[in-house]
């Protein structure tokens, strides 16, 4: 996975420097995720493959409907030097960037139930004050943490959950 990223980088900022230049980082954004999808699809995967698939075949397959010229070239430089099996790793990477330049935080809180409300919009204001970014929040559920939650804002996590507790008391206790 980690080679298929390194790969992926020079066309995701590539993506990223032709969309922002033009403003329309926000429609490359849902252009890229759906050709991301449509490339990620196991049964897509094998016809991207396929030698006799042509390069305007491969791209009329993951272009998004009305997509705009300069990407569906981004789309045919990619079929053309065989990588869009990256498209998923591209258009996350293309993300980050985004988030970046918007500097914007975006952070995924996992949890062992459903949070209400008013508790994610603390962990909300607490990751706005740590990181002084606007912070976007995905929330998830796993049963498995027992209780508490983990917060997974890019490099940064805190993991304050049950689950997370007990393994590093096992640890402390084994050493």
């Amino acid at each position: 996975m980690s080679q298929n990223l390194t790969l992926a980088r020079p066309y995701a900022r590539a993506a990223f420097a032709a969309a922002n230049d033009a403003g329309r980082s926000a429609e490359w954004s849902q252009a890229l995720a759906f050709a991301a999808r449509v490339a990620g699809d196991p049964q897509v995967q094998g016809l991207l493959g396929h030698p006799q698939l042509t390069l305007a075949d491969a791209v009329g397959l993951v272009a998004i409907d009305g997509a705009d010229e300069a990407f569906q070239r981004f789309l045919a430089l990619l079929a053309d030097n065989r990588r869009l099996s990256l498209l998923p790793e591209i258009s996350g990477q293309f993300e980050e960037l985004r988030a970046e330049a918007d500097r914007v935080v975006k952070a995924k809180v996992t949890s062992a139930s459903d949070l209400p409300a008013a508790e994610l919009e603390s962990i909300k204001a607490a990751l706005v004050k740590r990181f002084g970014r606007k912070v976007e929040v995905e929330t998830a559920v796993d049963a498995s943490l027992i209780g508490g939650a983990v917060i997974d804002a890019g490099d940064v996590v805190i993991d304050g959950s049950l689950k997370g507790k007990l393994a590093r008391l096992q640890t402390a206790l084994a050493g």
